[in-house]
C-alpha cells in the first residue's frame, strides 16, 4: 500500500492537538496537516469545563476561535484563597486576587469543554486530514520522515510527527521516550455544581488537609468543582447518593455560595506529577499530556499544553518559511529548550504547594498563613504571581501575545 504522505501529523484530536493542527494551517499556505486519534473527531458528551489563563485565550483570539467561545466563557474576576483544618466551621480569607491583566482582560475564563473542542473543530474544518478513528500500530524513522503504521495497513509519512495523545501516550511509548514520575496518592474528584447565592465571577480555593478544594466560577449561578481527597477516600464519595453530596459540598465550602445542588456525575481520576524525560525525539515532538502532567492546584494543565502548542507552532512555522527541515533535529531543539524550563517550573510550584498545603501539622499551618497574609499585603508580589499564572511574558511565542505567527 502507497504511503500517505503529510508536512506534519498530529497524533490526538483533543484541545491541544486541534489548536495545533489550526496554528500550522492558518500560517503555512499549503502546508498538509493530518490529525490521527483512535475515536471519531466530534464533540464528546463532556460536561467539565476548562480555566483558560490570559495569555492562552491570546492564542485562540489570534486564531480566530475566541469569538465563538466568548458567550459561553465567564471571566474569572477574582480569586479568594482559604485555609482550614478538619472539622473547622470557619473559612479565614488569607489571600485575594482581583481585578485585570490588562485593562478589559481578566486573568482567566473558564470555558466549557464541548463549546471550545466544537469550536477548534468548526475551524479546522476540511483545512486538514481528519483519520478517525484509528488505531496506530507502530511508529518508525525513515530517513528524513517519521512513518505511522495503522492498524489497518496504511503508512502515514511526515517529516514531523507529534504527540498528543494524553499522559498515557502510546507514541511516546513507541519512541522509548521514559517518564519522571511520582504518584501523589491522591484522587482528584470533579463535578458540576447549582449554588443559591451568585459567585460573581470570584473562584475559590480552600486549602484542606486532604488537599485543594476549588470552586470555578461558570456562567450563571454554577461552578466546577475540583477538589482533592486521598485516594483510599475517594470511593466514599463517588458512592454518595446526590442529596449527600451536595450537603458535604456544602460543608466544604462553609456555605460560601449557599444552598448546593449536585448537576452531574462525580468523577474521579488518580493525581501524579509526571514529566517526559526528553520533549522530543528524531522526527517526533511530545505536546500537552503527552510530555507533562501536573498536580491541579493552580489549574494550569490545559494552559501549559496550550503553551506547548504556541512554542512548536512557531519554530515549526519559522523553519516552513526559511526552506528549512521542520522536523530536523536542530528546529526541535529549540522547541525543548524554550519549554523545558517553563514546564519543570510549573511541575516544581504545584509539587510544592500540594506538599505545604495537604497537612494539618500546627506549626506548617501557622507558617503557610503567615506567608499567604505576607503575600496579600505585597502588591508588586501579588501582581507578578498572578501574571506569571495568567501566561503573561514578553518573551513568550508570538501566540501568548495575541500576535499572529
Amino acid at each position: 500500500m502507497q504511503d500517505e504522505r503529510f508536512d506534519v501529523l498530529i497524533v490526538g484530536g483533543g484541545p491541544v492537538g486541534l489548536t495545533l493542527a489550526l496554528a500550522l494551517v492558518q500560517s503555512a499556505r499549503g502546508i498538509r496537516v493530518g490529525l490521527v486519534d483512535r475515536r471519531p473527531l466530534a464533540v464528546g458528551p463532556d460536561n467539565r469545563a476548562s480555566a483558560l489563563a490570559a495569555g492562552v485565550k491570546r492564542v485562540f483570539g489570534a486564531l480566530g476561535v475566541w469569538a465563538c467561545m466568548a458567550e459561553a466563557a465567564q471571566p474569572v474576576m477574582a480569586m479568594r484563597i482559604t485555609d482550614s483544618g478538619t472539622g473547622d466551621l470557619s473559612r479565614p480569607l488569607f489571600l485575594s486576587f482581583e481585578g485585570e491583566v490588562a485593562p478589559g482582560e481578566p486573568f482567566a475564563h473558564m470555558v466549557p469543554n464541548r463549546v471550545m473542542v466544537q469550536a477548534l473543530l468548526d475551524a479546522v474544518g476540511d483545512a486538514i486530514a481528519m483519520i478517525a478513528p484509528a488505531e496506530i500500530e507502530s511508529f518508525a524513522r525513515d530517513g528524513s520522515a517519521g512513518v505511522l503504521l495503522l492498524a489497518d495497513g496504511r503508512r502515514l509519512r511526515a517529516p514531523l510527527v507529534v504527540g498528543a495523545d494524553g499522559a498515557q501516550s502510546p507514541l511516546r511509548a513507541m519512541a522509548g521516550i521514559g517518564v519522571i514520575a511520582h504518584d501523589y496518592g491522591q484522587s482528584g474528584l470533579v463535578t458540576t455544581i447549582g449554588h443559591d447565592l451568585p459567585h460573581e465571577g470570584a473562584a475559590y480555593e480552600h486549602f484542606r488537609p486532604a488537599g485543594p478544594f476549588a470552586s470555578l466560577p461558570l456562567k450563571g449561578n454554577r461552578s466546577s468543582l475540583v477538589w482533592t481527597e486521598a485516594s483510599i477516600d475517594a470511593p466514599k464519595f463517588l458512592a454518595m447518593g446526590p442529596d449527600e453530596l451536595s450537603a458535604t459540598i456544602e460543608s466544604v465550602m462553609g456555605s460560601t455560595l449557599g444552598a448546593v445542588a449536585v448537576e452531574d456525575q462525580l468523577r474521579a481520576f488518580p493525581l501524579r506529577m509526571q514529566i517526559a524525560r526528553a520533549f522530543v525525539a528524531p522526527r517526533l515532538a511530545l505536546v500537552g499530556d503527552a510530555v507533562h502532567v501536573v498536580h491541579p492546584i493552580a489549574g494550569q494543565g490545559l494552559n501549559l499544553g496550550l503553551k506547548d502548542v504556541a512554542a512548536l507552532a512557531e519554530v515549526v512555522i519559522g523553519a516552513i518559511r526559511l526552506g528549512l527541515d521542520h522536523g530536523s533535529e536542530d528546529v526541535l531543539a529549540r522547541y525543548q529548550a524554550w519549554r523545558r524550563l517553563d514546564v519543570s517550573a510549573m511541575a516544581m510550584v504545584t509539587d510544592t504547594m500540594n506538599r505545604l498545603f495537604s497537612n494539618e501539622l500546627a506549626p506548617v499551618r501557622a507558617l503557610r498563613d503567615f506567608g499567604l497574609g505576607l503575600v496579600d499585603r505585597t502588591e508588586p508580589v501579588k501582581t507578578a504571581m498572578i501574571r506569571a499564572a495568567a501566561g503573561i511574558a514578553s518573551t513568550g511565542p508570538r501566540l501568548l501575545s495575541g500576535l499572529p505567527l
